[in-house]
């Protein structure tokens, strides 16, 4: 979190460790940047505490957003270590026992498991063609046949979030027509880094479509800065017996083949207005969407809208 009166007349004094002790949303370096912030925080702040009063409940329940899925009782972590999955593979960040740092980032690449179960995962294409109308979580585990009470949830809200904002914005004729190729600008990714695997479903959500995803934010470590990622599959799950586990067969032959992808992802360090224009050079974006947008805590946030 930054220093909210950052960028105002005095430079920062330290790190940002005095929060707004209203709505705990905001924090600052000094007294004097509260002070100073204060008419342009007060406007927003009754807003923020009202959404950090659920924060806890967001951070421990499993499906607070879905009122569909099964309510299980009991802590995330707690949720997981049921499951076999707490603290492993894709999973390491979901609980309060890991924070997201940038070392998590630097040391991983790729992590192609769901640790998961295939009755609990969609590891492999879809039975049916994906139904006209998805619109809920309850319709979505139908189409894929996973019971409500599969954790996979807590990672496929990216790329289901991602579908869901492009058929809005279709459905409000906002969105630039695509058929072959959609291109999508995702800003201020953080734990999504450690579970980019989870972007393959995008090929069962738009089929036929060659999906390219640019990932831009200050998690993404500068080593990695315009890395490349090819997901010619879906996410595996644990079962060997599985046919999902031939998929490392088959991302070779893709590769020697020359079959292209059906989603790539590129990674981009740094903030979205420091390198969006030589990027429009080459191609411009259906649809730029920012799931992790603390717009009240991080003033970096202003020059990017």
């Amino acid at each position: 979190m930054e220093c909210a009166g950052k960028g105002g007349r005095t430079p920062c004094s330290g790190p940002p460790v005095r929060r707004c002790q209203r709505c705990q949303a905001v924090a600052y370096c000094s007294l004097a940047h509260q002070v100073s912030h204060r008419s342009a925080h007060k406007r927003e702040c009754e807003r923020l505490e009202q959404q950090m009063k659920r924060a806890d409940i967001l951070n421990d329940f499993p499906f607070t957003f879905t009122r569909e899925a099964i309510q299980i009782q009991g802590t995330r972590c707690s949720f997981l270590k049921r499951h076999g999955i707490h603290l492993s593979g894709m999973w390491i960040c979901e609980c309060s026992c890991v924070g997201v740092s940038a070392s998590n980032f630097q040391l991983s690449r790729l992590i192609s498991s769901w640790n998961l179960p295939s009755e609990l995962c969609p590891c492999r294409g879809p039975s049916s063609p994906i139904p006209e109308r998805l619109t809920t979580w309850k319709d979505y585990y139908e189409w894929r046949c996973i019971p409500l009470c599969s954790p996979a949830a807590l990672l496929l809200h990216w790329p289901l979030t991602v579908f869901r904002a492009i058929q809005l914005a279709t459905l409000e004729s906002l969105l630039p027509e695509f058929s072959n190729e959609l291109r999508i600008h995702y800003l201020g990714p953080e734990r999504e880094l450690l579970q980019l695997a989870v972007f393959g479903e995008l090929q069962a959500l738009f089929p036929g479509v060659k999906v390219y995803i640019d990932l831009f934010g200050p998690a993404i470590p500068h080593a990695r800065d315009a890395e490349k990622i090819d997901l010619y599959s879906y996410a595996q799950c644990n079962d060997m017996d599985c046919g999902c586990q031939s998929s490392s067969v088959s991302y070779r032959e893709r590769i020697d083949a020359c079959h292209s992808s059906a989603v790539t992802l590129r990674l981009h360090a740094g903030f979205y207005h420091d390198c969006y224009r030589e990027l429009l050079q080459d191609s411009f974006p259906h649809i730029i969407v920012a799931p992790n947008a603390g717009v009240a805590a991080y003033k970096s946030w202003l020059p990017t809208i």
